[in-house]
């Protein structure tokens, strides 16, 4: 049977926890494996899994993906050890027979139109980001999420001639405590929640 975990482990992940704007360090390409490994596992929409992710490293690959930076977002994201791109597969139906293994789901999905296949895609690629996210601060990486960016160059840049998409980034490294502000309020549990 599941516990809950130790009080430092939930800091880590939730309580202390920050949104960083700059950051040092290397992450290795064997954490970037860890973390997916890590991340796979949530849950999304019949196992669909859409998430598509490029982890940019190289200075070719930055040069890429900085025009689609908004003015905001461009140096932090520059001098990120690693920004990921988390997209979504708009095909993602195609993989169902391996991931859905039980029941054929593919027809659950394949003749659906653009729109509705993107918010399936796109709902569930969010969820994969959070994922992502927490399976990065359990590595001891820190985040910087953003949706600052002109999406239409990222696809261009990054998954041009192919069904995906782009939706998040992610700057992935060790946050430097002096770039962020004061942790901005929460809603309390009786504004956000009710037990019915």
């Amino acid at each position: 049977m599941s516990q809950p975990l130790p009080g430092t482990a939930l800091d880590q992940l939730f309580r202390t926890a920050r949104t960083y704007n700059a950051f040092t360090g290397e992450v290795s390409d064997e954490t970037l494996h860890q973390l997916y490994e890590l991340l796979k596992f949530g849950p999304t929409e019949a196992n669909t899994t859409p998430a598509r992710i490029v982890f940019v490293k190289s200075d070719e690959a930055k040069a890429k993906l900085g025009p689609a930076l908004s003015e905001g977002n461009f140096k932090k994201t520059m001098e990120a050890p690693v920004v990921a791109i988390v997209g979504y597969d708009m095909r993602f139906f195609d993989k169902l027979p391996v991931l859905f293994p039980h029941t054929d789901a593919k027809p659950w999905f394949e003749h659906r139109d653009e729109a509705n296949l993107a918010w399936v895609a796109m709902r569930s690629s969010a969820l994969q980001t959070a994922y992502l996210i927490l399976a990065a601060r359990s590595l001891g990486l820190d985040c910087g999420p953003m949706t600052g960016f002109d999406n239409a160059k990222v696809d261009e840049a990054f998954f041009a001639g192919t069904p995906i998409r782009s939706n998040i980034l992610v700057n992935l490294g060790h946050g430097d405590p002096a770039s962020i502000f004061p942790r901005s309020p929460r809603l309390g549990f009786d504004e956000a929640c009710r037990i019915a």
